[in-house]
């Protein structure tokens, strides 16, 4: 492969007489794979190359790295240590740190096995709920990971500091709070703490519809769609991504979920898996979301043997992992537009306030969001300004 790579005669020659020839090769040819262009390629050798000879990987006994080791001889080369961490990983030459022992991992897989066994619940929910008790079982700092010292009063004093130094929402304080009753109540059953802990856990409270979704406007909307003109391979990928949150209201997990077969371009449907409950949803393909999806397949999209709709625009090629920053918090920050929140789900907001304004039921909102819970959709009753303004002119005349 060297030689596809390099022309000059010594070049050739000390790539295929440095040290670990075939774990660099092995590693090149995985890029080469993933659809890394030449230049890249040729660059990666290089780097590769220097990287085998600054640490003297053949040299060493058993010819394994620490990460110290590369941290430390790399330090004067800061783009070198990522690439020599995931090579050596890649041939099996990195010596791997142990993973720190979580003392409630026991409990909390069990915990989990229960949640996904016993009550059906999605996986999205159960990862949020393990990640809220790792988090919060650490601050307990128990003896052993034992939770029999756990009082009612140590519970409620580490949600009261969630909820002021911190500064978390009320209602996230409160989920949490729901999740860490499921898991008590679970306890108990298991003998793993006293009896009635769950039932003593109480959130702060929340008030019902209290807080008020907010998107940008519709006009915003389309400023923000504007800024995805052009023949930039990142605007042509970004147009249809934008498309989907704004009209059709898709959170961020369910775009970049979206696969190829998803997409019925005979019968012109559109087909999504709700990131929450699984459940497949179907929508017309509206022409326009349709001819930005087909102009990023045709002029954009790597060729890949990847079904995710959605692919990096840099080798290697893969499925996005998140919906980064890029796609819309820093277009609609650039437009000057004033939110709470920048993320994809203020475009599901812009969508849901402007079907309510197009004269749709909550219902009818309800579903094309794929909610199935109608308080969930309760909420965008009052953002109809227009609507509560007629109930306020409202004449009682003769009536009272």
């Amino acid at each position: 492969m060297f030689d596809q790579l390099f022309e000059q005669r010594h070049a050739l020659a000390r790539h295929q007489s440095g040290p670990l020839v075939e774990e660099r090769l092995v590693f090149l040819r995985h890029h080469a794979n993933q659809g890394c262009a030449r230049s890249t390629l040729r660059k990666l050798a290089n780097v590769l190359l220097a990287i085998a000879e600054i640490l003297g990987v053949a040299r060493r006994r058993h010819g394994i790295v620490t990460r110290d080791d590369i941290k430390r001889k790399t330090a004067s080369k800061p783009g070198f240590y990522p690439i020599a961490i995931r090579w050596l990983q890649f041939v099996g030459r990195l010596q791997e740190q142990p993973a720190a022992v979580n003392p409630y991992a026991r409990k909390i897989k069990a915990f989990a096995e229960h949640m996904e066994r016993d009550k059906g619940l999605s996986p999205v929910t159960i990862r949020g709920r393990c990640w809220v008790l790792a988090r919060y079982l650490s601050r307990l700092k128990t003896k052993c990971g034992s939770l029999r010292a756990i009082t009612p009063y140590r519970v409620e004093v580490l949600l009261q500091e969630m909820l002021d130094p911190q500064g978390y929402a009320r209602t996230t304080v409160q989920t949490w709070a729901e999740g860490l009753r499921a898991f008590f109540r679970f306890a108990e059953t298991q003998g793993w703490c006293r009896k009635g802990l769950a039932a003593s856990i109480r959130g702060p409270r929340v008030f019902s519809q209290a807080s008020l979704p907010l998107g940008p406007s519709w006009d915003d909307v389309q400023r923000l769609l504007a800024t995805t003109e052009g023949d930039q391979p990142h605007n042509i990928r970004t147009r249809p991504m934008l498309m989907l949150f704004a009209i059709y209201g898709f959170r961020a997990g369910e775009v970049i979920n979206l696969r190829l077969e998803d997409l019925d371009w005979e019968h012109e449907l559109l087909r999504v898996v709700s990131s929450k409950t699984k459940r497949v949803r179907t929508y017309p393909l509206m022409r326009s979301v349709g001819d930005a999806i087909l102009r990023y397949l045709q002029e954009v999209r790597p060729r890949s043997t990847h079904r995710a709709l959605f692919l990096s625009l840099h080798p290697p090629f893969g499925p996005l992992r998140a919906v980064s920053q890029d796609v819309v918090a820093r277009r609609l920050k650039s437009l000057g537009v004033s939110l709470p929140h920048y993320g994809p789900h203020a475009l599901r907001h812009a969508c849901a306030t402007r079907l309510l304004a197009d004269g749709l039921s909550l219902k009818e909102i309800g579903d094309q969001l794929g909610h199935t819970n109608p308080e969930t959709t309760r909420i965008y009753a009052k953002v109809d300004l227009a609507g509560l303004r007629q109930v306020a002119d409202f004449e009682l005349g003769g009536v009272l």
